[in-house]
């Protein structure tokens, strides 16, 4: 092959999103991370083991051990799921009505960084219910699911075809 064919060769990454669109496969999310605060006088790992189910994966699961401003000590209790298939089978583990729920209020939850946000109450997913919470009403876990979106395509589209595929591994 001369010098002309290895420079006008796209990337493998653009390859594959050249025959995602053509078969019209949803690229998805590109990421998932939650995190909850639990204070010094918690059980930290209750919130560690409501997000391990969560993303349904343990290893997922850090905790932080730190202290507050005013010398109180804090745990932050995070989760992330880096791998886009990982990510996004993560997302039927919220449930059916929780995932109509965020596709009807998707123009609200999503930003300018493509990335939708979720709230879920602390207290509910400890006792094993997936409930959206909104800000201030309860102790929350927040969530952000980064969408993997590229020009040309509209990220509320996108949006929706990502929560259509979550809601499909739900029933399925």
């Amino acid at each position: 092959m001369d010098s002309w064919g290895r420079r006008c060769r796209p990337s493998p990454r653009l390859t594959m999103l050249i025959i995602y669109q053509w078969l019209g496969i949803c690229m998805g999310v590109h990421h998932v991370s939650w995190q909850s605060t639990a204070s010094g006088l918690e059980d930290e790992y209750i919130h560690a083991a409501a997000l391990s189910w969560l993303v349904g994966d343990e290893d997922a699961v850090e905790i932080e051990r730190m202290n507050s401003f005013h010398g109180s000590a804090i745990h932050i209790v995070s989760a992330k799921l880096k791998r886009r298939g990982q990510a996004t089978k993560s997302l039927t583990r919220l449930g059916l009505n929780v995932l109509q729920q965020l596709k009807l209020e998707l123009s609200s939850r999503m930003d300018d960084e493509n990335v939708i946000h979720i709230r879920l109450d602390l207290l509910e997913l400890i006792a094993g219910r997936v409930v959206l919470a909104s800000p201030g009403e309860r102790r929350t876990i927040k969530g952000r699911a980064k969408l993997e979106v590229y020009p040309g395509q509209d990220p509320f589209t996108l949006g929706n075809e990502t929560l259509d595929v979550a809601i499909n591994g739900v029933l399925n």
